[in-house]
């Protein structure tokens, strides 16, 4: 989790983001996409568009604003673990601490369509998963001093940041959570049906 900002001027910086971002959503949401206008969030949110570019690099950012420091957070879980806590570990309770708070959000599936109905939103998010797993290879590597390019690592990256997409789906999402990480530290095993022995 990112530290809340302090000063007032920070909290102030923080809400007109906050503000920017969800005017975006909720006419995003209601309109679509290719029919928002920067100018349009601009005065739903009640600031300038040149406040608007201030925080946000353009319009994709806009819906995708929590990512900003998503790269730092996962360095962080990675380097900040707690004492003889394993990498695989650390991970999993990273992605436990921020990703089941998002997926039980009374907007995800209405997120979620929004990104999947948008091509431009589509892509953004590719380039971000894949800008996300060099990060998390790269700290993973660093953690057993082990070239950036090292295949394990970078697997490692991509399996960990596919888990929120496997775990959407299912009934009970902590529970997919511990099961595809208990696939990545223990390896895969044939599930167990009602004819297995």
């Amino acid at each position: 989790m990112t530290e809340p900002p302090v000063g007032r001027r920070e909290r102030k910086k923080a809400a007109t983001r906050q503000a920017i971002a969800d005017a975006a959503l909720q006419l995003f949401l209601e309109r679509g996409y290719d029919r928002v206008s920067i100018r349009d969030v601009a005065e739903q949110a009640d600031v300038s568009t040149a406040t608007v570019f201030k925080h946000f690099t353009g319009k994709e950012a806009l819906v995708f604003d929590q990512e900003e420091g998503n790269d730092a957070r996962l360095v962080a879980a990675v380097r900040d673990r707690e004492s003889g806590e394993s990498v695989l570990d650390a991970l999993r309770r990273h992605v436990l601490d921020t990703w089941l708070p998002i997926a039980s959000h009374p907007q995800r599936q209405e997120f979620n369509h929004l990104v999947d109905a948008t091509p431009a939103l589509r892509a953004y998010a590719e380039r971000m998963w894949a800008r996300h797993t060099d990060t998390l290879g790269a700290a993973i590597a660093d953690e057993f001093g082990v070239d950036h390019d090292t295949l394990a690592c970078t697997a490692l990256a991509r399996f960990v940041l596919e888990v929120p997409a496997l775990a959407q789906g299912q009934k009970d999402h902590r529970a997919a959570v511990e099961e595809v990480f208990d696939f990545l530290a223990h390896g895969w095993r044939p599930p167990a049906g009602p004819s297995s022995p």
